[in-house]
Order: C-alpha cells, then sequence, then structure tokens
C-alpha cells in the first residue's frame, strides 16, 4: 500500500513548503483537490519543490478544459515530476459544469470516456504521431511541430477517472489506468460495487481510496475528528446519485432526510442524520498504536487484484490543525508502507 495525503490546492509558495513537510513526514504523495485554485499548479510546485513524493489531481474537473489543454499540462507535469504525476480527472455535477463553468454537462459517463481517449490520441501526437481523434463529442486532426509538447523522457501520464456507479467503474476499468473511489465508501460499497465492476480480463487498477480515520488517544481527539468525518458524510450524503451507497446499509432513506435538511440550511439537522450507527460504515477509527492495522484491514481485501493508494482524508486538516497529528499520520503512512 502507497498512502497519500489529500489537500486543497494552495498559494503556490505554500504549497511548496507543505511538500517538502509531506516528504519528511513519511507520505508516498499527494493528491490534489480542485476546487476554488487549480490542482495544476499546486502540482507544479510541489513537483518544483524536488520532494519525494508522487502527485496526482484528485480529481481535476474534465469538461471546462479541451483534452488538448489537459493533455497538454499532464505531460508537462509528468516531466516536471520525473514521471511521478498522475492525471486525475472527474465530471463534477451538472449545476457546477454548467453554471460555474459555463461548459456542457450532457452524457458526462460516454462524453468522459471520450475525452480520455482523446487525451491518449494527444500524448501520441506528441511523441510524433499524427493527431487524427473523431468522436461524438471531440474531434482533433491538428498538431503542427511547432505545436506540440514534443517528446518527454518519463512515460505518459497514467489517467485515472472518478467512479461511484457500476456503469462509471466499468467505464474506468476499460479506458483508464485507475480511479479515485469517491469519500463516501464503505466495504459494503468495495464488495458489492466496487470489485465486481472493476473486475475486468484480470487488469489491475491503481485505486486512490480517500479514507475517513479517526485516530486518538483520548475522548476529546477521537470527539473531534468523528465530528468533522460526520459532517463530511452528511455533505456527500445528500447528493442524490450516492444514495444507494446509504441503501446497501440498509438505511434508504438516508439522503432524502440530508436533503430536506439541507434545503432548510440545516447542517446541525444533516450532521444529526449520521447517527451513531450509521458513520462507522465510513470510517477508521483506532487508538494511534493500533491505526494501521485497522486501515489495513479495511482495504487489504481489495489488494489482491488491484493496486491500492490510501488517501488519507483528514491529514491534510492535521496538518493545518497544529500540534503532531501530521506527523502522527506520517507514522501509520510508514507503517503501512510495509505490509
Amino acid at each position: 500500500m502507497k498512502v497519500h495525503v489529500m489537500t486543497g490546492a494552495a498559494p503556490l509558495r505554500r504549497f511548496q513548503s507543505f511538500a517538502a513537510r509531506t516528504a519528511e513526514a513519511g507520505f508516498d504523495g499527494l493528491v490534489v483537490t480542485e476546487a476554488g485554485r487549480t490542482a495544476f499548479l499546486s502540482c507544479a510546485a510541489a513537483a518544483l519543490a524536488d520532494a519525494d513524493l508522487d502527485l496526482s489531481t484528485g480529481v481535476a474537473v474534465a469538461f471546462p478544459r479541451s483534452p488538448t489543454v489537459t493533455a497538454a499540462v499532464a505531460w508537462e507535469l509528468a516531466e516536471a515530476s520525473g514521471g511521478r504525476f498522475r492525471l486525475g480527472l472527474g465530471t463534477q455535477v451538472r449545476a457546477h459544469v454548467e453554471r460555474r463553468y459555463s461548459s456542457t454537462f450532457d452524457a458526462p459517463g460516454p462524453r468522459l470516456r471520450e475525452y480520455v481517449l482523446a487525451m491518449r490520441a494527444v500524448f501520441a501526437a506528441f511523441r510524433g504521431a499524427p493527431l487524427s481523434f473523431e468522436g461524438r463529442f471531440y474531434n482533433l486532426s491538428l498538431m503542427n511541430p511547432m505545436w506540440s509538447a514534443g517528446d518527454i523522457d518519463v512515460p505518459d501520464p497514467p489517467i485515472d477517472i472518478a467512479a461511484v456507479n457500476p456503469w462509471m467503474l466499468r467505464m474506468a476499468a476499460e479506458v483508464a489506468d485507475g480511479v479515485h473511489i469517491h469519500p463516501l465508501n464503505t466495504p459494503t460499497y468495495f464488495r458489492e460495487t466496487v470489485v465486481p465492476n472493476l473486475s475486468r480480463d484480470g487488469k489491475r487498477m491503481s485505486l486512490f481510496i480517500p479514507t475517513f480515520t479517526v485516530f486518538g488517544d483520548n475522548d476529546e481527539e477521537t470527539a473531534r475528528w468523528r465530528d468533522v468525518c460526520r459532517t463530511q458524510v452528511a455533505f456527500y450524503g445528500s447528493t442524490p446519485n450516492y444514495a444507494f451507497i446509504f441503501e446497501q446499509l440498509g438505511f434508504p432513506d438516508t439522503t432524502p432526510r440530508l436533503r430536506e435538511a439541507q434545503k432548510r440550511g440545516d447542517m446541525a439537522g444533516m450532521t444529526a442524520v449520521i447517527s451513531d450507527e450509521l458513520l462507522p460504515h465510513f470510517v477508521v477509527e483506532a487508538p494511534w498504536g493500533e491505526a494501521a492495522d485497522a486501515v489495513h484491514a479495511r482495504l487489504a481485501p481489495l489488494e489482491q487484484d488491484h493496486d491500492v493508494n490510501v488517501v488519507l482524508y483528514v491529514a491534510g486538516m492535521a496538518a493545518q490543525a497544529g500540534g503532531d497529528a501530521f506527523e502522527r499520520f506520517g507514522e501509520v503512512a510508514r507503517d503501512l508502507r510495509g505490509r
């Protein structure tokens, strides 16, 4: 297992310092989310810090960017990182794509599939092949030498996609190198949805699995992180497309209840929906001394067929909270690496 820190993009000089701290603490890499700031520039800052880290966007929004633009940025990051950059792509949701980016969201699954294939055609063109890609959504046919990024001395950057439902997971197994599992995950979801839909002809996928953790040696410490994780589960669980994950657990009314509270602006009401009976399905809870064992027990079954990358969801928050929690997460990472 490799262990990564999930973190948002940040001011670039600060992010360089954070990359160095992450490597020193013992993590394998950074998975950089994209919200107000672009994940790509933070990955560039980390690459130029020469930290001993794998880097991934986790995930960058695909549709507002041309496949050629995204391919060129990924190409440069692969070169700058010495081949340690992976491109994580996702669709986002309709409201953001259409209203925040003024882009097209129709047929998001097939569109993302074609986007990945179009990018691979661009990668080949950078290495000298003619650019010729004709699809339903994208058509690419011009790559003069002066407009090409040119060959690089590292492999093409792997392309990973965010996938939740069975169709997207099967599509990922067909065209992508890896999958970013949604943070709203459970062992039941792994067993009933992820494993059956990624099992394709013995192909091993790189799985990036955000993991909610509640580690601590006293009630105050564990209560704090439990509240953080409860809030995040409530936030993600309000999305209708994820309702089936609660249904798998025997809590079929969870998403409607979350949405009702959300419409009222009742955050406390939302978190109350995630009961003490429901929350443990989504988190790994243990004292610090048993943390690595607990994470390994949860995710080890996936290692039989795939390469598991643990993404510690709250580690990035711990880094900003002060104290030694971030370095203790690093100790967990070192322990897991030896498994």
